[in-house]
């Protein structure tokens, strides 16, 4: 694929915003994922993880042209480990197009994805998949759609009774009530009356669309009110909420969430709860090359107001604080980055996702690694086909204090692994931002790498 390049810290501050936090504090990185464009975000919490699905806009796109989701997760807020694409429009033998804004549930042992896709030929409806692993392997669970009404954008959601719900819908905002099994519904499609009072008055509305609501809602619960947040205003969106206080209303109109920013004409929200802090997912057209068909994912933390209302947010290049350090002393997945300059990512023969397509100059930002009292050395499992090259282990910057520098050599092969141990020319210790640098002669491919250690 064409390489996603990111800005520079300067260039990326001169083009967004930073939304200020608490000094001292050590912050993430937006968008949280520079090796492909990324949208829709949906988030949710499983095994002391924060998980995000989301789409992916094929590179040079001009429309929405998407194939497939993608999976990541952290449990720091700040480092993002990569999880590939557990599943695609080929996961839908009955699907051609259009691999949409999918929410994903944990429910009975099992997860459960709906998505967006065009029926072959046809018009677009909401398909489900299911897996025993959040990772996948996902396989249809149906065999065709659960619902189809030519609408999109579903948010799944289940009550404290138990009940589960699907809303969905552009323009018109639709549920079912679905069924334990969650792959069918009983009671048929129920439509949400969409006026000003009960989702904000549109900028020029008309007599079929006088309210603000236009697609993607997320719907959740907190303290005993319901929350349906949505994109709003066709064309410049940007991003509104309601409440109620049952989950089929009736909804009062709140106010905006996140205003136009940015170079997207859309956005689309995901918000959630982990460790104790409120975060807010979106989508933007911040990368280079980036805008209206080439998204990226964002997040910025939050607190509720006191009486339950959210503050409106302001994108940001900074994103929300790190809740935790990250530990170099245990095994690290390459593909666990804070920021990346010029990599990608693919299947590893070892299985999970490696590092790959490294260029001279590449490389990863890793946040807020504790070192503790020392490192002493640097492992890391790597692969080439080529002559292989160097990997320069800096602290603070890309340019930064050089701790350790490691050679990978050829290996034979892209996916013929072999790990490589260096000793530390430079004590490091304490907390600090990780840079691995790719080093090497010539203008190809360097080398891969799967997993990365430092010893005390």
């Amino acid at each position: 694929m064409t390489r996603v390049k990111t800005w520079t810290a300067l260039q990326a501050l001169a083009c967004l915003g930073t939304l200020l936090g608490q000094a001292g504090l050590s912050r993430a990185d937006n968008p949280i994922v520079q090796t492909d464009f990324t949208t829709d975000p949906a988030p949710m919490v499983y095994n002391n993880r924060l998980y995000v699905f989301t789409g992916q806009d094929e590179d040079g796109s001009t429309t929405y042209n998407m194939k497939k989701w993608r999976l990541y997760s952290t449990d720091d807020m700040a480092n993002w480990r990569h999880h590939g694409s557990p599943l695609s429009l080929a996961t839908f033998s009955w699907a051609d197009a259009n691999a949409w804004a999918p929410q994903a549930i944990a429910r009975n042992g099992k997860f459960y994805i709906y998505v967006p896709i065009r029926r072959r030929g046809g018009q677009m409806a909401i398909g489900v998949g299911v897996a025993d692993s959040i990772e996948g392997p996902w396989k249809d669970a149906i065999g065709g759609p659960l619902v189809e009404n030519a609408e999109i954008d579903p948010t799944v959601f289940v009550d404290d009774d138990g009940q589960a719900y699907l809303f969905w819908g552009n323009p018109r905002l639709a549920y079912v009530r679905l069924n334990a099994d969650m792959k069918s519904y009983s009671g048929g499609v129920n439509y949400v009356t969409l006026n000003t009072g009960s989702f904000g008055p549109r900028p020029s509305p008309t007599t079929q669309r006088p309210a603000a609501y236009e697609e993607g809602p997320w719907l959740y619960k907190r303290n005993g009110l319901y929350y349906m947040v949505y994109a709003a205003n066709c064309c410049s969106e940007d991003i509104r909420y309601s409440t109620a206080p049952s989950v089929t209303g009736p909804w009062t109109y709140r106010g905006v969430v996140m205003a136009t920013e940015g170079k997207s004409f859309t956005n689309h929200p995901g918000i959630i709860d982990y460790g104790g802090n409120s975060y807010f997912f979106y989508h933007n057209g911040a990368l280079p090359g980036g805008g209206g068909y080439q998204r990226s994912v964002s997040v910025e933390g939050f607190r509720y107001n006191s009486d339950g209302t959210i503050p409106q947010l302001r994108m940001s290049t900074g994103g929300p604080a790190q809740i935790k350090s990250l530990d170099p002393f245990v095994r690290q997945e390459a593909e666990t980055i804070a920021w990346t300059e010029g990599v990608e990512v693919e299947a590893c023969s070892e299985g999970g996702i490696n590092v790959a397509n490294i260029n001279n100059g590449d490389y990863i930002k890793v946040k807020g690694v504790d070192f503790k009292g020392g490192a002493s050395s640097f492992t890391a499992r790597v692969s080439s086909a080529t002559s292989g090259g160097r990997i320069e282990l800096r602290t603070g910057s890309k340019s930064g204090s050089l701790v350790g520098t490691c050679t990978v050599p050829a290996t034979g092969g892209w996916q013929t692994w072999q790990t490589v141990t260096c000793r530390l020319s430079t004590t490091v210790s304490g907390v600090q931002d990780l840079f691995l640098v790719f080093m090497g002669s010539g203008t190809g491919f360097l080398f891969n790498i799967n997993w990365w250690q430092f010893a005390q």
